[in-house]
């Protein structure tokens, strides 16, 4: 037998559904910006923080940097490191957040990414030598 939800639940249920679909309806650019500074602070340092990638990426809708961080992890791209550090963003309160680093998988991404830009790199010397 199933439960009924109070009036209060199934409102608070329609408000998470109405942000969770705003948050899906960001553009393209938004979750690509969030996955390249991901893999780019994974090439770089051993772990991060969602503190770490708030520095670098245009603010975004709330919600959304958690929701794109989410979807790496769901996609095994990068793993929790069992470590939480205090939000530095001031609507937070200084709550705990995750500290994150690359999965093999994510890694292997990066290196993809590192060697296509040699070979670009590479091609743009050999047409301005020409």
């Amino acid at each position: 037998m199933t439960r009924r939800l109070s009036v209060a639940e199934r409102l608070a249920s329609t408000e998470k559904d109405a942000l969770l679909d705003d948050i899906t309806r960001h553009s393209e650019w938004d979750r690509f910006l969030v996955e390249q500074a991901v893999l780019h602070f994974g090439e770089q340092r051993a772990e991060w923080s969602c503190n770490d990638l708030r520095e670098v990426l245009p603010e975004l809708s709330p919600g959304f940097l958690g929701a794109a961080i989410n979807s790496l992890r769901t996609a095994g791209v990068i793993e929790h490191t069992g470590r939480m550090v205090p939000s530095t963003q001031a609507s937070t309160h200084g709550h705990r957040i995750s500290v994150w680093q690359l999965t093999a998988k994510g890694r292997g991404i990066a290196a993809a990414r590192q060697a296509a830009r040699r070979i670009k790199a590479r091609i743009e010397q050999r047409g301005a030598a020409a």
